[in-house]
């Protein structure tokens, strides 16, 4: 009854589409040419010529919402996704259009009415589906339009789903138990029981009660996935598999493709794909000779200060570690008296530390010393944005203590990052540090990117943690 009624709100969800498809392109007819933005003396098709596309185009965006996964389940899909794939969609429907009246030599069709329509219809598509949204919770929440699940199998995943699932009853899904080998029957938790062992879903399915299986077995387990989604198949009932994988791939996955064989990477980091690597390297020689350019009479100010104010040579490099853990050295205007490198080494700087010169605490409380770091990056160690480098002995102490603290090196490390533009700076957690910059490495786009370099300059220069 539950996939039959899906069946229905499917082809109620089409015919609502089709119907906003043509209100909006019917409504930027006349907003183009009877309204103030109508211009009398432009010559213009009739309106019949106007009105002969629209079942092509209702046919076609229909098609193009289909492939950009816009029928998918509402129960727990994102709104923010939907407006996305809405916005994609009618992009890519709004150039085909464009591109067909081209070469169908149509230069009197007005492209400020396909705007129009584009703009349009991308409103009242998201003000349609999330009013559709909207009533198909209110009906969840009243007990109709349900879907019953059974867990088949104990493990971290079918509590994470539990407690999703309880977090968010809109979503119309219920509970009706979990089976598990391991785990003695009437254990409860949160209210959803054990109800038996795995072999009982040969008894179970055939009476036809249940709408979807979620198989949430531990890691232990997985050689019985074979046989129970056998058993589901033959029944007909949903399947899906929630893999109790949180202890190994402790972040979201990324799925991809090798000639039909699927391959889940660890982790999903952007910044290994060859377009991106060289959009990002062309942005740090552009961005870094610039910013030489803009910040060279600082430079000279600077170096000429650090020269005046105690003995030594005005730039300090030291040994870090970068991309794919091999070391370079990083540049910086020299803010302490000179020290033997074995005295250094191992030494955090302090409140009031009486290595830092005058001109030193300067430099540091507002970043400027760190302004060699651009020939850094014009060199090819470092990036405008990415994680900040630590020493060798740090990184060797950190490994061991922060699970996934390497990681950071799988990128070019950079001059500022998403931790230090979130005060992650000086005398902060490295824990949270290395949060923001896993945060940074598996959502990476040029457009984050630009967001930093944005906040670095609002808040990213003044230090209050630099001692």
């Amino acid at each position: 009854m539950i996939r039959d009624n899906q069946r229905l709100f499917n082809r109620i969800h089409v015919l609502l589409d089709a119907m906003v498809i043509a209100a909006s392109y019917s409504l930027a007819i006349v907003i183009r040419f009877m309204t103030p933005l109508a211009n009398t003396a432009v010559y213009h098709l009739t309106y019949d010529l106007y009105f002969l596309p629209l079942p092509f185009l209702v046919v076609g965006y229909l098609f193009l919402y289909y492939e950009f996964d816009l029928y998918n389940s509402k129960r727990a899909s994102g709104r923010k996704r939907e407006l996305y794939n809405i916005i994609k969609a009618n992009t890519v429907g709004m150039i085909v259009f464009i591109v067909v009246l081209y070469v169908m030599k149509q230069p009197h069709f007005s492209r400020l009415m396909i705007f129009i329509f584009f703009m349009l219809n991308i409103f009242l598509t998201t003000l349609e589906r999330n009013v559709v949204r909207y009533v198909l919770r209110l009906i969840r929440k009243k007990g109709f339009n349900i879907k019953y699940v059974l867990l088949v199998g104990y493990s971290k995943s079918a509590e994470s789903y539990v407690d999703r699932i309880l977090r968010n009853p809109q979503w119309g899904y219920v509970i009706r138990g979990i089976l598990d080998d391991n785990i003695e029957a009437g254990v409860e938790y949160r209210g959803v029981k054990v109800l038996g062992r795995i072999g009982n879903l040969e008894y179970i399915l055939p009476e036809n009660k249940l709408d979807e299986i979620a198989i949430t077995l531990s890691l232990n387990e997985y050689g019985k996935l074979e046989r129970i989604v056998g058993l589901c198949e033959k029944s007909g009932v949903h399947t899906q598999f929630i893999p109790d994988y949180n202890r190994v791939i402790p972040s979201r996955p990324y799925m991809e493709d090798v000639e039909g064989l699927p391959v889940i990477n660890i982790r999903h980091v952007p910044l290994t794909n060859s377009l991106n690597i060289v959009a990002k390297r062309i942005v740090d020689i552009l961005g870094s000779f610039f910013l030489i350019v803009i910040f060279s009479p600082v430079m000279l100010v600077s170096a000429v200060a650090v020269k005046i104010s105690s003995p030594g040579p005005v730039i300090f490099k030291q040994t870090r570690v970068g991309l794919h853990n091999k070391n370079f050295r990083m540049y910086k205007f020299r803010t302490m008296v000179m020290q033997d490198e074995e005295s250094e080494k191992d030494a955090w700087t302090v409140p009031n530390d009486p290595r830092v010169t005058k001109v030193g605490k300067l430099l540091r409380r507002t970043s400027m010393d760190e302004l060699p770091q651009l020939f850094n990056i014009l060199k090819g160690n470092m990036s405008i944005v990415g994680p900040r480098p630590e020493r060798p002995q740090f990184v060797e102490k950190y490994r061991e203590e922060i699970p996934r603290y390497m990681i950071k090196h799988q990128v070019r490390p950079g001059l500022t990052g998403w931790a230090q533009v979130n005060g992650l700076r000086g005398d902060t957690s490295i824990e949270k540090r290395v949060e923001y910059d896993l945060f940074y490495i598996e959502n990476w786009t040029m457009a984050f990117d630009i967001k930093i370099m944005f906040l670095t300059l609002f808040k990213g220069f003044v230090n209050s943690n630099a001692y």
